[in-house]
């Protein structure tokens, strides 16, 4: 339930906030709550792919296609995703979740995510993700068209996002 009143509140912010590019870095900044920790009393690792939902959501109402993607009845979906925790979050301490699209392919798009407490690293990583229509699959250069960068090449793939998709392909 607080996830979607988060996801619910990240929506309604990001209308509030400046328009970034599609390549620009969003940045949503959330507080642990004692729902989000485990046995260990600090933020339980599932919750961090749920934070990181939330900073590609987020990105999306920045660009402000948030309203076109869903008035055509397409809905992002997440594929897979890889992360490395570093630091741990613990209760009440406040973090950031960075997102950005690093680059995309002929189907996917690849989504870094940063989560840090104060400038340190707690955790990073990348999901492969589409949008999905009433007919299938939206194609990224379907989306940098809605975006108004038809025509735009991907940036390159980090390297260590090609060796997770390598070993994943496996």
């Amino acid at each position: 339930m607080i996830v979607l009143i988060r996801l619910t509140w990240a929506l309604i912010r990001s209308q509030l906030k400046r328009r970034i590019d599609l390549l620009d870095e969003s940045a949503v900044t959330m507080r642990v709550w004692p729902n989000d920790l485990d046995l260990n009393l600090h933020m339980n690792s599932g919750r961090y792919l749920s934070m990181m939902d939330i900073g590609r959501v987020e990105i999306l109402g920045r660009t402000r296609l948030l309203r076109k993607v869903f008035g055509r009845g397409w809905r992002p979906i997440a594929a897979a995703a890889t992360i490395r925790y570093r630091r741990s979050l613990l209760p009440f301490q406040r973090f950031t979740v960075r997102t950005k699209v690093v680059c995309w392919d002929d189907k996917w798009l690849y989504f870094r995510h940063v989560i840090e407490r104060r400038g340190d690293m707690c955790a990073i990583g990348y999901v492969r993700g589409l949008l999905r229509g009433r007919d299938g699959n939206i194609t990224p250069a379907q989306i940098l068209e809605l975006a108004g960068k038809t025509g735009t090449p991907s940036p390159p793939m980090p390297d260590d996002l090609a060796r997770w998709l390598a070993a994943e392909l496996r």
